[in-house]
């Protein structure tokens, strides 16, 4: 409706201070001839907004003017209220800071998006932490954070994935949460970047020195780029299982429920007790190792072979230790 577009074209101004049509008509999927009737429109109902040409022209709002009209619908009041996950704003400190913004949004709400706002929240709770999956110690999160707000050089001590002990001088570009697990994107001397996990920071100081941010770098796609890119050079690992029809609920306790649309759809087995074969993908022979140990006699690995003989190692040992009172 283009109601609502006036209203976005007027808080897309007020919030970027200026924009082109072009960058408008963008955002709003219309034409720049669109967004020109727009403005006029705007313009005829008392809003002092106006277009410059030039290269650093665009279309802008008088800058002593600011309204307190949101606009929201009842969809975008749900939004608000929908992702607002409290493990994580307790991590960076911002719970309580969260709580107080929510509740004076929600006192500045008409009375019926009001109930919107409470019917999000109480249907709706997100919880950012994987199962069975211990909290990870951050203790210098809040400390990255603060490099992090105030473009500050940080001094690392870092253990890498390997055990080996580094240090780093890093510009914080932003922090990532994925899962619960805090990770920290910082370019060191201004170029290569690289993603360090916070709770491995056995160490760090803010050096005092400001770095300048690249205007360009935009976090959520060089995150994107960097996870798409660890998740290939992972090694990958193709496991044949024999799995019994009693076992599809305790695979879909350690692989998630996934497994089940796999479990039936898999081609059955060469055999009489109703067992399927099922292929499935570690990153490691180690990693396979340590899940598949726990499932026991649940699963019979038929391939590879080096996965077999490793689960018999693990077994022999684990004779050997338990064997005796």
């Amino acid at each position: 409706m283009r109601a609502d577009r006036l209203i976005s074209i007027l808080m897309l101004l007020q919030t970027n201070g200026r924009m082109t049509a072009d960058d408008l008509a963008e955002r709003l999927e219309v034409s720049p001839r669109t967004i020109y009737r727009d403005l006029d429109a705007l313009s005829g109902a008392g809003v002092p907004v106006y277009a410059e040409r030039g290269p650093n022209g665009g279309c802008m709002l008088m800058e002593s003017y600011r309204t307190n009209l949101t606009g929201l619908n009842e969809k975008e009041v749900q939004a608000l209220f929908m992702f607002t996950v409290p493990g994580l704003l307790a991590d960076l400190g911002a719970d309580k800071a969260s709580e107080a913004a929510m509740l004076k949004l929600m006192a500045s709400l008409p009375a019926p998006f009001q109930q919107d706002a409470a019917f999000v929240q109480k249907r709706l709770h997100l919880d950012p932490g994987a199962w069975f999956q211990s909290e990870e110690e951050v203790p210098y999160l809040s400390l990255v954070q603060t490099a992090v707000w105030q473009n500050q050089r940080l001094r690392l001590n870092y253990r890498r994935g390997d055990g080996q002990w580094v240090k780093r001088l890093i510009d914080p570009y932003g922090l990532v949460a994925k899962a619960s697990i805090w990770y920290v994107v910082g370019g060191i001397r201004g170029e290569k970047i690289q993603v360090y996990r916070v709770s491995r920071i056995m160490d760090a100081e803010l050096t005092g020195s400001n770095f300048e941010r690249p205007a360009d770098f935009d976090l959520a796609a060089y995150w994107q780029s960097w996870r798409d890119q660890f998740e290939a050079r992972q090694n990958r690992l193709t496991v044949q299982l024999r799995v019994p029809p009693s076992s599809g609920p305790l695979l879909a306790l350690v692989f998630g429920e996934g497994i089940v649309a796999a479990l039936l759809t898999a081609p059955s087995a060469e055999d009489t007790a109703g067992n399927v074969l099922l292929s499935v993908t570690f990153d490691s022979l180690e990693t396979a190792g340590r899940q598949l140990l726990g499932l026991g006699t649940a699963v019979d690995v038929i391939s590879p072979p080096e996965l077999r003989q490793h689960l018999f190692d693990r077994a022999q040992q684990a004779v050997q230790q338990y064997q005796h009172p």
